[in-house]
């Protein structure tokens, strides 16, 4: 006795129904935590009370951020299984465990992801330092959702199913099971249950990951240049889905990609990345040159920092189905300036309809003469 009880205490908001208002027995709003567990399970829970929690602040419960919570849950144990089962073929067709990769066996893409986890690190720590926790906490939710998982395990595939450098696929094993655990050290305070689970599973040099090592930065793992490289790949990758996106092109629908650059800087960062730049890209060949050479005029582009990139436009779609959809847009278009064109030389129209409604008519115009414009100009192109 005597003594102060606690060092350090933290305040946090209410957290109130989805209408803002404060749970009570007479509103009947109340929500049982046990049922929610049962439901969605506590890690779950617990992620969904600290993320988007700003100190101070009252908080919303909604039970989509529970579900959004819960497929986060999911999308860890299915990276860690697809970790742990890769790591069980390579140990069946070696006979050797994964080892610690020399430096030089680590490609830029291993680097990188090592880079940003180091970021992590230091970030997260810094944040929790300042109990900024749903700050903390959100920064490790993107990193493992986007970077790790959408990109990162992406990117390594080509290397674990579609070559047989047992070298570069030992460097990619280690990089996935070491990003992986320092991951999941920093998202156990908040998701305690899945976390030891996983951890356990995947290795035995600590006994549990409630008394393991907490991550550090280490200038050793800051690869800058590579962060940059990667990056580059990273923004040619969404401009041909984007491209491939508006163009209506299947997934399954392959073409070549053509990365033309005067730099060669960039030749080199495409030409290590090339592998994983053609599954990401959906490319079937990917050519890097300097210039335009052999490149047909109809090629559909997407430039880049640094880089254009040409795609045959003959490649993407067939244009014989694409000139009868063109001409069907054409005709379909052709109703609608003819409609609007009626309506704003109508002076009927023009002095009864309120000023909202006649503005909005002209913006349609605009946009239908645009897309006119740019579907006969597109036709003018395949003829």
């Amino acid at each position: 006795m005597g003594e102060k009880p606690f060092k350090t205490v933290l305040f946090h908001g209410l957290v109130r129904d989805s209408q803002g208002r404060k749970m009570s027995k007479s509103l009947g709003n109340g929500i049982d935590p046990l049922e929610i567990i049962s439901q969605y399970g506590a890690d779950a829970l617990r992620l969904t009370l600290i993320t988007g929690n700003a100190p101070g602040n009252d908080m919303r419960f909604y039970y989509e951020r529970v579900e959004n919570s819960r497929n986060f849950a999911n999308k860890v144990w299915n990276a860690s299984r697809f970790i742990m089962m890769n790591m069980e073929q390579a140990l069946e067709k070696t006979g050797k465990d994964i080892t610690t990769p020399a430096a030089a066996d680590l490609q830029p893409v291993d680097k990188w992801i090592l880079s940003k986890l180091n970021t992590l690190v230091k970030d997260v720590t810094d944040n929790m330092d300042h109990f900024e926790l749903g700050i903390a906490v959100q920064k490790v939710y993107d990193f493992i959702w986007d970077e790790f998982c959408d990109w990162y395990i992406e990117m390594v595939k080509p290397r674990l199913y579609s070559t047989d450098d047992a070298v570069s696929q030992n460097a990619a094993l280690w990089t996935l099971k070491t990003v992986l655990i320092d991951a999941l050290k920093l998202l156990h305070p908040y998701m305690p249950f899945i976390t030891e689970e996983i951890f356990c599973t995947i290795q035995n040099e600590e006994e549990s990951i409630m008394i393991s090592k907490w991550p550090e930065y280490s200038e050793d793992r800051a690869f800058p240049a590579e962060e940059k490289a990667i990056e580059t790949i990273k923004e040619a990758v969404r401009g041909i889905r984007n491209i491939r996106t508006e163009m209506n092109v299947a997934p399954s629908r392959k073409a070549s990609v053509y990365v033309v650059s005067e730099n060669d800087e960039i030749r080199r960062i495409f030409e290590e990345g090339k592998l994983f730049f053609a599954s990401l890209a959906y490319a079937n060949e990917i050519m890097i040159q300097a210039d335009k050479t052999g490149i047909a005029e109809d090629a559909v582009s997407v430039v880049t920092p640094g880089a254009t990139l040409y795609i045959p436009f003959a490649e993407l779609v067939d244009i014989a189905q694409e000139i009868e959809r063109l001409k069907k847009e054409q005709k379909r278009l052709e109703g609608e300036l003819s409609r609007s064109r009626g309506m704003l030389s109508n002076e009927r129209f023009l002095s009864k309809a309120p000023e909202a409604k006649i503005a909005e008519e002209k913006e349609k115009l605009a946009k239908y003469e645009q897309m006119m414009e740019q579907v006969t100009k597109r036709l003018e192109q395949l003829a």
